[in-house]
């Protein structure tokens, strides 16, 4: 897992998975930008970064869309290009289906999957005419199946696996990469941060979170497979994985 003189831009930077990665990039030599909304935060994690004289802080709203042409051109300067977009950034949902206003679904949407094709089609051009580069797309277990309270949430990420997958033939001429990374639960914040039926923050940590994996494993286990330019990877303990499985198989076991 070498980086050496890649340029990795990361968006959802400033804590969780998004931070797990800037730090695992950095430790490879990366080149790394680093985007979110919370730029004191943004800054935490450069510092805490192996080599912060090779990381730049871009802050951005994913929900945004008008700026990401300039952010594109501010992040193509600050080391002379970019080679890998990693899609983190987005909001979870913790709320039933009937009881969610419907500004809230559309938040979800607007971030997750709006906010993501919209910066991926603002890099694309730099790509194409380069005839390389790598999209990594950090989805979800819930891009695979859906639970209950993350009807928004589940809806998103399955939309992003489908654009994504129809975006990776696509560019396949070109030399560009696609690599879709599922997580199952990683040891964050995303369940406080995740939105309830009003739009309002859960501010709960779940069990099933504070149990999963440490964001530096995940990291890992992600630099691996984006250095593998593999199409898909599940990252998830046992659990998540069996139920990923299940949902092909013998998808009336999951509503049982």
């Amino acid at each position: 897992m070498n980086f050496d003189n890649k340029t990795v831009w990361i968006t959802g930077a400033s804590s969780g998975i998004g931070k797990g990665l800037a730090l695992a990039f950095s430790s490879s030599g990366a080149n790394v930008i680093l985007s979110s909304r919370n730029k004191s935060k943004l800054n935490e994690v450069k510092s805490a970064c192996n080599n912060p004289d090779k990381v730049q802080i871009l802050p951005l709203d994913l929900a945004d869309f008008s700026s990401f042409e300039e952010k594109v051109k501010t992040a193509n300067n600050f080391f002379n290009g970019i080679d890998i977009l990693v899609n983190n950034g987005g909001i979870s949902q913790r709320s039933y289906a009937v009881d969610t206003e419907l500004k809230v679904d559309q938040q979800i949407f607007e971030v997750n999957y709006f906010g993501t094709i919209a910066l991926t089609k603002a890099v694309l051009p730099y790509f194409i005419s380069k005839k390389d580069g790598q999209i990594v797309v950090i989805s979800s277990i819930m891009g695979k199946l859906g639970t209950p309270l993350r009807s928004a949430y589940a809806g998103s990420k399955h939309a992003l696996h489908g654009f994504f997958d129809s975006l990776r033939a696509e560019l396949y001429q070109d030399n560009i990469k696609v690599t879709i990374i599922c997580p199952g639960y990683v040891n964050t914040d995303v369940s406080k941060n995740a939105l309830t039926t009003d739009g309002s923050k859960f501010e709960e940590l779940d069990e099933a979170t504070a149990n999963g994996l440490s964001p530096e494993e995940f990291a890992n286990k992600a630099l691996k497979a984006i250095s593998k330019q593999k199409r898909e990877i599940i990252i998830a303990g046992t659990k998540e994985k069996t139920g990923v499985y299940l949902k092909r198989f013998f998808p009336s076991i999951l509503l049982m």
